[in-house]
C-alpha cells in the first residue's frame, strides 16, 4: 500500500525550537506545496536553536526565518486545530496537549517519539551529531509515514 499525503499537517513539540521546526522544514522540502505544513510548541518561550538551523542547512533547509509559536498563537495566524488534517506530536507533552485540543475538532493525532538532542553531547561535534541523529529520526518517520519525497 502506498502511503497517502494529508492536505495539511501540524507538527508539535515542547518549545517549537528544535524538533517541530525540523519536521516542518523537511515536510516542506520533501513534499512541496502538496501539503500545507506548520509547527507549534506547547510553549513558545525559546527561539529556534542554532544547532537545529545548522543540521537542517546541511540538507538544504533554511530555518533562519523560523519564529517559535505555541498552540494558542495558531488563532493569531488565523488557524486552529480544525485547519489541519493531521497533527503529529513529537514529544509526550505535545502529544498530551494535541490530544486534549483535538477532542473539540475532527483531527487525527499521531505520536512520533523523537529524541531531544538539546542536552546531549559535549563539544560542538558531539552536539551536532546528536542533532543530526534527531533530524534523521524525524526523516525516517516522515518517509515511512508519507512515502518517497515528491519534491527532490
Amino acid at each position: 500500500m502506498t502511503p497517502s499525503l494529508p492536505n495539511s499537517v501540524l507538527f508539535c513539540c515542547d518549545h517549537n525550537a528544535t524538533r517541530s521546526p525540523m519536521a516542518e522544514g523537511m515536510m516542506k522540502k520533501f513534499y512541496g506545496r502538496q501539503v500545507y505544513v506548520q509547527s507549534v510548541g506547547v510553549k513558545s518561550d525559546l527561539e529556534i536553536d542554532g544547532f537545529t538551523i545548522a543540521v537542517c542547512t546541511e540538507i538544504g533547509i533554511d530555518l533562519t526565518r523560523h519564529r517559535s509559536r505555541d498552540f494558542n498563537e495558531l488563532k493569531d495566524w488565523g488557524e486552529d486545530l480544525s485547519s489541519f488534517d493531521l497533527v503529529v506530536a513529537l514529544t509526550p507533552a505535545s502529544r498530551a496537549q494535541a490530544t486534549e485540543l483535538a477532542r473539540a475538532h475532527h483531527v487525527a493525532v499521531e505520536y512520533w517519539p523523537i529524541d531531544d538532542p538539546t542536552h546531549r553531547g559535549e563539544g560542538r561535534e558531539a552536539r551536532l551529531a546528536a542533532y543530526r541523529a534527531t533530524r534523521d529520526q524525524i526523516r525516517a518517520h516522515m518517509l515511512e509515514r508519507f512515502g518517497t519525497p515528491t519534491n527532490l
